[in-house]
């Protein structure tokens, strides 16, 4: 049951990231001053799924992997530790910063710099996220074999 929630949880986040991120891109790129501030304001609504499916990946991932050891499975704790590192200190307080400037609207260098910031800590998390993710999908196969007939 962990390792089902775990998998759903770790989806929904990586969809999630991957929504927000791609909106940013074609907003900026292609859509007005009125469309930018929607998906700014809109990535935020959007915190109220993230937020509890990261919180939900790692308690669950703690919680199946304790007492394992091996260097992949730090490798999967120090990964999350710079995901979550990464929502808290950046994502986070730069989907508040860029709203709110984009409902003004006040698209200024500090907006484009935050903007950078945020695109490029969200594809860390969402690289990070699917490093996870290959390494789990490894790890239950190799588990699933070893508890075969």
């Amino acid at each position: 049951m962990k390792s089902k929630l775990h998998a759903a949880a770790g989806a929904v986040a990586m969809l999630t990231i991957a929504t927000f991120w791609v909106s940013t891109l074609v907003s900026e790129t292609f859509g007005t001053d009125e469309q930018v501030a929607q998906v700014k304001f809109t990535i935020l609504y959007g915190m109220v799924l993230l937020i509890p499916a990261m919180a939900a990946v790692g308690g669950s991932g703690f919680a199946m992997g304790k007492g394992w050891r091996g260097k992949q499975i730090l490798a999967k704790h120090l990964r999350m530790k710079i995901i979550g590192g990464n929502g808290i200190l950046i994502l986070i307080p730069s989907a508040f910063f860029l709203a709110s400037r984009a409902q003004v609207p006040n698209f200024d260098g500090w907006f484009y710099a935050v903007q950078t910031l945020e695109i490029i800590a969200g594809a860390t998390n969402f690289i990070l996220l699917g490093l996870n993710m290959r390494y789990g999908i490894a790890l239950a196969r190799r588990r699933k074999k070893a508890t075969a007939p």
